[in-house]
């Protein structure tokens, strides 16, 4: 099976000026694709914070720096605003930035991919699959447990995470015949 990757171009977003261009355009938007990033914990019972999110258009993906930036007032609106908004494992991503955030992200216009897909006969769960199913290409997870608080994140990483916030929304409009 061949490989999907993200074709388009990637917005790494360090600053909250940066936060604020990207959000405006994402504003204009009918639908994106979101997926965080947590770098991994090999220690139990410690639970690192969200490091990165990311948020797909069909041709830009932006990735929010938020071990810099956190989370600013302007991007939990757009996080809690009518812009549809596909995901995959949601509840693990909310969980995740509710524990970056003080504020509960999930009230908005959401969809959980997970959920979704089974309208259509779909019965997995996880993006890589789901993806085989409808495109025939796999999804790498080879970075998934890789240093998302890097100073600089690798072009492999890059790579990684714009595709996966991406897929999300490629599934969706694929079901959508959009």
């Amino acid at each position: 099976m061949s490989k999907a990757t993200f074709p388009g171009r990637i917005i790494i977003i360090y600053t909250e000026e940066d936060a604020r261009k990207a959000v405006s355009y994402l504003n204009s938007c009918d639908v994106v694709g979101v997926d965080t990033e947590t770098r991994p914990s090999f220690k139990k019972g410690k639970i690192n914070k969200v490091a990165l999110l990311q948020i797909s258009t069909a041709d830009t993906c932006f990735l929010f720096r938020l071990n810099y930036i956190g989370i600013p007032d302007f991007l939990e609106e757009f996080l809690q605003n009518d812009v549809l908004k596909i995901g995959l494992s949601l509840r693990d991503d909310f969980s995740m930035l509710r524990r970056s955030n003080d504020k509960d992200p999930k009230v908005g216009n959401w969809i959980e991919l997970q959920d979704y897909v089974s309208r259509f006969g779909i019965e997995e769960k996880s993006l890589q699959k789901i993806y085989a199913i409808l495109f025939g290409q796999k999804i790498s997870k080879s970075q998934r447990l890789s240093n998302w608080e890097a100073d600089v994140l690798t072009e492999a990483q890059q790579q990684y995470a714009a595709t996966d916030a991406w897929a999300t929304l490629r599934i969706y409009q694929k079901l959508n015949n959009n």
